[in-house]
């Protein structure tokens, strides 16, 4: 085994929790710290992600345990985040108490807000499994993604959907996995609502239909006025790209059309603005 390997990962193996509110604990941070300039491990492309921001930390570690790798944390995380060290020390987690500055680094972004997981990836369910879970005789709302991809867009979808309800958020057969940032601004919504990812060639709508879902997409004009129809029960929005919109066939191939009315001034609401409308309005409909 490379020497450098053995070497890096007694750095983590030796990582301890400080436990007192003295100098001493003081000291024990900065020795911790003290390995925080050499390289850090890069993280397994492809394999894992990682998460930054408090709420969506906490939340992977509620949901999906088993699929922490490493925790980074600063100083002024360590009472909040004491039960994940000692689940790292028990599981023999590596984890590194470091500075914002590494933080920068680490994530690529300032908005870490002093934590770090690196977490295994976990796949989109299959769109068919997703929609088995669901009983057929419960109101339930889907929102498909069509080329939805600034990862604070997605991140904003996901935390409206989870605090309204949404059973799930289907994905392109080629949309990429959910990046860190998304998942910061989702606030632990990414770990509320379950992915599902269309493979290429699956006819979406059938799925959706023989699964007794109607399916709208949000037009920012000429649709029927939110708040002047009676919603179907079960129903998929689709929500469409930044810029340029949802595609023409979508939009012909919908069931209906749903325009969020306003006072015209601006052209259409951000998509991740128009989505929460939509979300309460389904909700209070069907969920309230």
């Amino acid at each position: 085994m490379d020497k450098r390997r053995i070497d890096r990962d007694s750095v983590w193996r030796n990582a301890r929790i400080p436990s007192r509110t003295n100098a001493a604990e003081r000291d024990d941070a900065h020795a911790q710290r003290g390995a925080a300039h050499t390289p850090y491990p890069a993280s397994r492309r492809g394999e894992e992600v990682r998460v930054y921001g408090c709420n969506a930390c906490l939340a992977v570690f509620a949901k999906r345990l088993d699929d922490v790798r490493k925790v980074y944390l600063t100083d002024a995380r360590i009472a909040e985040f004491k039960s994940v060290l000692a689940w790292c020390v028990k599981q023999r987690i590596g984890y590194r108490v470091v500075e914002n500055e590494d933080l920068d680094r680490l994530t690529e972004s300032q908005h870490h807000e002093g934590v770090c997981f690196e977490v295994r990836k976990s796949p989109p369910l299959p769109l068919r499994e997703l929609l088995q879970r669901i009983p057929r005789d419960e109101p339930a709302l889907l929102i498909w993604l069509d080329g939805v991809g600034n990862p604070h867009n997605v991140g904003a979808l996901l935390r409206s959907a989870a605090n309204f309800g949404a059973r799930g958020a289907i994905l392109p057969a080629d949309a990429p996995a959910l990046s860190g940032a998304a998942m910061r601004v989702a606030e632990g919504g990414a770990e509320a609502v379950p992915l599902a990812q269309a493979h290429a060639g699956e006819d979406v709508f059938e799925s959706l239909h023989d699964a007794g879902f109607a399916v709208a997409a949000t037009v920012p004009r000429a649709g029927r006025d939110l708040y002047e129809n009676k919603l179907p029960d079960r129903l998929a929005l689709i929500l469409g790209a930044e810029g340029e919109g949802m595609s023409a066939r979508l939009i012909a191939d919908a069931d209906l059309r749903l325009t969020v009315p306003g006072t015209g001034a601006v052209e259409s609401l951000n998509v991740s603005a128009s989505a929460a409308v939509l979300f309460a309005e389904y909700w209070r409909q069907h969920l309230s």
